[in-house]
């Protein structure tokens, strides 16, 4: 399944980093969602993207934008990498079951096990 443009956002609640649950809907009427996957952390190109969304943080803060990267690694994995890299924004596991909001939003390459980079932009009515 693929999310089209103007649908309503697959709503999912994953753990952060911290194993605290970050659920996609408490953004509603709140502020808009820039929603990022990526493979995996520590990987090359992620970085670059992740790192260029991070030195553009304070952009989506001051417009009231919330920033979510997903992969489907551990929380103890994106952990290490967000002290690593200074993250300031959530990353999320969808670890298990293994790529299930991957697949909702129709970026989950089963035959390698991992999310393909897709970003979601979703306003505040979801």
């Amino acid at each position: 399944m693929t999310v089209e443009v103007g649908s309503e956002a697959p709503d999912f609640t994953l753990n952060d980093y911290n194993k605290q649950p970050v659920q996609l809907s408490s953004f509603r009427g709140d502020k808009p969602v820039l929603l990022v996957f990526y493979p995996f952390a520590f990987s090359g190109i992620r970085t670059g993207e992740l790192c260029q969304l991070r030195d553009e943080f304070a952009d989506y803060d001051n417009k009231g934008v919330q920033v979510l990267g997903v992969s489907v690694d551990t929380p103890f994995s994106l952990k290490a990498w967000a002290e690593k890299e200074g993250y300031q924004f959530p990353l999320l596991s969808d670890f298990w079951p293994h790529g299930e909001v991957a697949r909702a939003y129709g970026v989950f390459n089963a035959d390698a096990g991992l999310a393909v980079r897709g970003t979601f932009l979703i306003d505040t009515s979801g």
